[in-house]
């Protein structure tokens, strides 16, 4: 049996092309035509940065998203972590004029690269192996990253809705999930408590051990005393919320020290 394949066994992959240059998506719309014969696909959109191209996703059925890393707005990092929380998930491929991104992912062997200027037999060559391989895990892309994330986000009904990380007042563990709290409302981020501390250790501070604050958020502390044995206790008032949030006796003394208090 051969194992030669041509055009005509596969489905054309929906594209997502994403760079916060105009040339350079023009140019990978190119490039995909010129490899149309052995990688059909077809191009669902064009997006100049990430919160663009989950804009885009909305509203599109998405095989494949080729996209830059360092962008404004949203990088593409943190486009393929919001991705990947998405009922039916992209594969990505990187693009990047820095070699620093790409020894990352090949130490990792996590995703493909392309480094610019893209050529057509290795953009071939990259979505072929897209056809088959899985998306990278969400640990992988975070020890990718750039930078911190500028967003949360949330599958609310089968839609990603972005929560900007500055919004947010508190982090706090409940069961099976993270709340997140801004001003408006609640958001509910099937993330873990530890894991949104190690990733944004000068954003946030841990208070109890369920419960991590804004630090720019907090307007000041407090003595309270709740319980039938009317035991005082120190509490954290935060900026624009009117709950006041429980420090446990453990975490005080770094609470203090971090606040200045």
């Amino acid at each position: 049996m051969s194992d030669t394949f041509s055009a005509a066994d596969f489905e054309p992959l929906a594209v997502l092309v994403v760079d916060d240059e105009a040339p350079a998506r023009e140019r990978l719309r190119d490039l995909l035509g010129d490899i149309a014969e052995s990688q059909p696909t077809r191009i669902v959109g064009m997006a100049a940065n990430g919160v663009e191209a989950l804009a885009l996703l909305e509203r599109e059925t998405v095989d494949l998203i080729l996209t830059d890393i360092r962008m404004p707005v949203m990088d593409g990092v943190e486009l393929a972590r919001h991705v990947g929380r998405l009922p039916r998930v992209p594969t990505v491929i990187f693009t990047t004029a820095y070699d620093e991104y790409a020894v990352r992912a090949f130490e990792l062997a996590a995703v493909d690269y392309l480094l610019k200027p893209v050529r057509a037999m290795r953009l071939a060559e990259a979505i072929a192996k897209a056809r088959r391989v899985r998306p990278p895990a969400d640990e992988i892309l975070r020890q990718m990253a750039p930078a911190n994330r500028s967003h949360f986000s949330i599958n609310e009904r089968g839609r990603i809705l972005l929560v900007p990380v500055a919004d947010v007042l508190y982090l706090k563990a409940e069961q099976k999930y993270v709340v997140a709290r801004s001003r408006q409302r609640e958001y509910l981020l099937d993330e873990s408590l530890v894991q949104l501390e190690d990733e944004f250790p000068d954003l946030f501070l841990r208070i109890h051990r369920n419960c991590l604050i804004a630090r720019n958020a907090v307007k000041g502390v407090a003595r309270a005393t709740t319980g039938l044995d009317g035991e005082a206790h120190w509490v954290i008032i935060l900026d624009g919320l009117a709950e006041q949030l429980p420090v446990s006796r453990r975490q005080w003394p770094a609470v203090k020290e971090a606040l200045g208090v």
